[in-house]
């Protein structure tokens, strides 16, 4: 178990688990994920950290076809520009590890934007908290249980 799993399973939030044989020379977890489990690549999310320029760290969820707009993420955040964390950073802020961050059971609750297109889908795929485990939920389940608010982030 993993803190995201810990954190749905006590909340007796409505998920399925996924897990599958993560292949270290894989180019990109997310679309590994999606190849591996058979599913649509823009129903899987990919879990990323950025910094404002006050230093602040938000997670922003978009889908692994597309990449993160940080001029988007800003706006929504009320910062002037935002750019990708440190990976370093990512990793001591939220426990887990580049390439299986969950946006869900992080050591320290970071403001969330989740991409507005996760709202489309009945369910989505986000990390579980390890390199090839993924939990299936409703978007609105996960903005619930991070705290977290749609906005247009994605871009394709």
């Amino acid at each position: 178990m993993t803190p995201a799993l810990d954190l749905l399973k006590k909340a007796r939030a409505e998920h399925r688990i996924h897990s599958y044989e993560h292949d270290p020379k894989a180019a990109s977890y997310g679309l590994e994920a999606a190849e591996k489990l058979n599913l649509e690549p823009a129903r899987v999310f990919k879990t990323l950290l950025a910094s404002t320029e006050k230093g602040e760290l938000l997670v922003a969820v978009v889908p692994v076809v597309g990449s993160l707009d940080l001029k988007a993420l800003a706006h929504a955040a009320g910062a002037k520009k935002c750019e990708m964390a440190d990976p370093m950073a990512a990793q001591r802020s939220t426990g887990y590890l580049v390439g299986g961050i969950s946006p869900l059971g992080q050591k320290k609750r970071l403001r969330t934007f989740i991409d507005a297109s996760a709202q489309q889908f009945e369910t989505i795929h986000v990390s579980a908290g390890r390199r090839g485990l993924e939990v299936e939920l409703a978007a609105a389940v996960l903005a619930e249980h991070t705290r977290g608010s749609f906005a247009a982030i994605g871009r394709e």
